[in-house]
């Protein structure tokens, strides 16, 4: 491997590592990636690099457990194997990320894969209408998981997490879709809503339980 290296140029080598901890930080590489804004198409030099070292690459990965996987049709590279670090998505997380399939579903079917552009409102907005979000997110659960589909190439924004306001254009990918792809979108949102109204259900029980032992304590004496 050092030695396939060495015949490399230093620049094509540096790009190869780069290419390698990407893949360990995000997961999958795209072919084309989107201005939010523009919607102007790029090529990414990271999957160029996966094109031209793919037997390299594979040869890496496995000695650290792992696999490349490339999907023609998604046009992507993705990390798979035992080797591979699991992410743990907060609920909050995970339900934002299953309204940006419900979204992308959507769009897709109506205006297309160039059109398949989001903003915050809107997906608070779907939140509301499915009722998985039934409460106001703080800034902090936004940006988690804004960050985290940023980071796994769900998403694209037109800068910092930290800039996104109610109207940032978000561009979803179809790299979405392989996220909890072991059930359908529909019985997905279902299990989350009946989980959701067991909470309710639950805390509004709690508060019954609470208002009955308070009104014993306002009249000890009634007898």
């Amino acid at each position: 491997m050092v030695s396939y290296l060495e015949e490399l140029t230093v620049t094509e080598a540096e790009n190869l590592k780069k290419t390698i901890r990407d893949l360990f930080r995000q997961t999958c590489i795209l072919q084309v990636k989107y201005d939010p804004v523009t919607l102007t198409p790029r090529d990414n030099p990271r999957y160029e690099i996966c094109m031209r070292h793919r037997g390299f690459i594979e040869d890496y990965l496995s000695v650290l457990g792992c696999g490349l996987k490339h999907d023609p049709q998604e046009h992507i590279f993705r990390l798979e194997g035992e080797g591979v670090a699991a992410e743990r998505m907060s609920m909050t997380t995970t339900l934002l990320v299953l309204l940006l399939k419900l979204i992308y579903r959507d769009k897709i079917l109506g205006e297309g894969l160039k059109a398949t552009v989001t903003n915050l409102a809107e997906i608070r907005e779907y939140g509301k209408n499915t009722n998985l979000i039934t409460r106001k997110l703080t800034a902090a659960e936004w940006k988690e998981a804004l960050y985290l589909m940023r980071m796994h190439q769900m998403i694209d924004l037109p800068g910092a997490v930290r800039d996104v306001e109610d109207h940032t254009p978000i561009y979803i990918y179809g790299t979405v879709n392989l996220y909890c792809t072991s059930a359908d979108i529909r019985d997905l949102v279902e299990k989350y809503r009946e989980e959701l109204q067991e909470e309710q259900n639950v805390q509004d029980t709690e508060e019954e339980e609470d208002f009955e032992t308070g009104e014993e304590d306002i009249y000890p004496d009634a007898d």
